[in-house]
């Protein structure tokens, strides 16, 4: 998988990818978004990771990390299943 490198430094995921990712129809992942019900953080790597990036994603007890490079190819992806919350 790779993800589109934006003009301002981030990265564009296609919904189609990160669906399954989170355990959900890609069709619902914007609309989830808009709601904040899916929500993403992104940090630019230091010193000995320069160069590299990662965007993490949580909905509900789900969360996805991927680890990218500059040009957005995914160099390490992690989903944690934990307990939905009570």
């Amino acid at each position: 998988m790779r993800l589109e490198p934006r003009p301002d430094g981030g990265f564009v995921i296609d919904a189609e990818d990160l669906g399954p990712l989170l355990g959900l129809d890609p069709s619902r992942v914007p609309g989830l978004m808009r709601e904040g019900r899916i929500v993403h953080r992104f940090e630019t790597g230091e010193a000995e990771d320069r160069g590299r990036f990662r965007l993490t994603f949580v909905h509900g007890a789900t969360t996805l990390r991927l680890v990218l490079a500059t040009d957005g190819t995914v160099l390490e992806q992690s989903r944690i299943l934990g307990a939905p919350a009570p």
